[in-house]
């Protein structure tokens, strides 16, 4: 693809290299940088995508910040409630490769505004479903899945391409805290506006807006086309030095290759496959903490004594605006801390990345299960150690992506970025709320039907969570045995 002449002069402007390298090694003399620079124009673009990715996750929690309401609303058991995120994982896994192979071949902006306007419309439209419409309901947040998949496929890539390693890594925890925060912002909408308008339905009324202007700033602020970056650019970006290779877009046309050889490729790299097997845990684990956590809190209040059974149309919404705002805040804190912590100890271990990993799962594991023992004495003991729990967690989201980043030649990056979302998803959470909700339901046909064992049936179930947080861990620990050489290969 060519690229506007604007981007071929970003290394003129800027005094790096970047997109195009000078051939005589040397840098290009600093000269003044206009109005609308390329470094202004590259941060607005990714406040945009910080802007959708927020959107994005907003959508993905809306039903779990009222999961309780749509329960009674339809009449539904576990198993059949832990469908809905099920469902929307699945279609957004499978529709992730489609995006991925797209990504690397077609023009972006046109795919990600696409995307927008689908995932928006969809949302829009299901929130007038009727109760006697649930599986219109279940297959409305499946193409919402579908739209949501061409946003979190691309528009890492477009940062990638975007920004050097150094850069790259602080742009990237910027872009991923809004995993946390719209996640959060989607427990605290869907609650707040269940409980100032009495109906549910309203919480999927304002996200749509939220689209359009995405949609809008994507038109105006975002260049048509972005530069991508060849393999042998990133290798030059990565060991801090300025040589010979001279970046044009023939150049990456030369290199294309089939989607069966990415994939081919892909398979052999063993820091890809065994970090996206942590991610996979990761992801079954925040999968079903997201979905059900709410939920679990409100059982073991129940159980307490704390709160009544909610017999009224609109229930009590507090657990979902609780744990919207730990998710915000712990998610910041730790993809932050997450950063920073790469940063600093990079410098010492090349490692030092996939054991950060390892480390925050094994803790958030122990914190996880120490919550679900305390779940039915202290609700403040419990609240605390999955803020705990989550914060360990939320550490670990720029950090893996930056492995595949590196660890994968940029021309196959964004089919990497979809099969590992395929995989994750797949094997995590679009199985596990189903999973915990079937547990859940076959516990509950054991015993005698109670408020004890209503709690109880979830509690035994998410014990699984913490089970799987520690293979992840483990997955991590494999993959700093071969960061190292996949690094020095997707620099050749």
């Amino acid at each position: 693809e060519h690229e506007d002449t604007s981007l071929l002069l970003q290394p003129l402007f800027e005094g790096q290299s970047y997109g195009a390298s000078a051939a005589d090694g040397t840098r290009c003399p600093s000269v003044a940088v206009p109005r609308n620079s390329p470094a202004k124009r590259d941060c607005l673009v990714v406040a945009v995508l910080c802007f959708g990715n927020l959107i994005n996750f907003i959508d993905w929690f809306i039903v779990p910040g009222i999961l309780l309401d749509i329960q009674k609303y339809f009449g539904l058991s576990d198993g059949k409630t832990g469908l809905l995120q099920t469902v929307f994982t699945l279609c957004y896994m499978l529709a992730a490769p489609i995006f991925g192979y797209l990504g690397d071949r077609y023009n972006r902006k046109i795919i990600l505004g696409a995307g927008i306007f689908f995932w928006s419309g969809v949302t829009l439209g299901s929130s007038f479903i009727t109760q006697s419409h649930y599986r219109i309901f279940v297959l409305s947040r499946g193409l919402v899945g579908i739209g949501s998949a061409s946003y979190s496929t691309i528009a890492p890539t477009i940062i990638a391409d975007l920004f050097e390693e150094g850069k790259r890594t602080t742009v990237l925890s910027i872009f991923y805290i809004f995993i946390p925060v719209g996640s959060g912002c989607g427990y605290m909408l869907a609650a707040g506006m269940a409980k100032s308008t009495g109906d549910w339905h309203w919480a999927f009324r304002v996200t749509p807006c939220m689209g359009g202007l995405a949609l809008l700033l994507l038109i105006l602020l975002v260049p048509h086309k972005i530069q991508r970056k060849t393999a042998a650019h990133r290798a030059l970006s990565i060991s801090g030095m300025i040589g010979g290779a001279d970046e044009k877009p023939d150049v990456y046309r030369a290199t294309r290759t089939s989607w069966c050889q990415d994939v081919g490729s892909l398979v052999k790299n063993c820091s890809f496959v065994c970090s996206s097997l942590g991610l996979t845990a990761m992801a079954f684990v925040t999968g079903a903490l997201g979905m059900w956590m709410p939920l679990f809190l409100y059982r073991a209040q129940v159980v307490q004594g704390l709160v009544p059974p909610c017999l009224q149309d609109s229930c009590n919404s507090s657990n979902s605006l609780i744990f919207g705002g730990i998710t915000i805040g712990t998610g910041i804190l730790g993809i932050i801390a997450g950063a920073e912590a790469a940063r600093r100890l990079r410098k010492i271990n090349n490692r030092a990345d996939p054991l950060i990993c390892a480390t925050s799962m094994f803790i958030s594991a122990l914190c996880l299960y120490i919550a679900l023992m305390v779940a039915q004495t202290n609700i403040i003991s419990t609240f605390i150690f999955i803020a705990f729990g989550e914060l360990f967690l939320s550490v670990n989201w720029a950090v893996v992506t930056d492995i595949l980043l590196y660890v994968v030649a940029p021309r196959r990056q964004s089919t990497a970025i979809a099969l590992q979302i395929l995989v994750s998803h797949l094997l995590g959470d679009a199985g596990s709320p189903y999973l915990i909700g079937a547990i859940s339901n076959a516990i509950q046909a054991r015993n005698v039907p109670s408020l004890q064992w209503s709690f109880r049936s979830m509690q035994y179930s998410f014990v699984t969570c913490a089970f799987v947080g520690v293979f992840g861990g483990g997955f991590f620990l494999l993959t700093s045995f071969y960061v190292e050489e996949d690094r020095k290969e997707a620099q050749r």
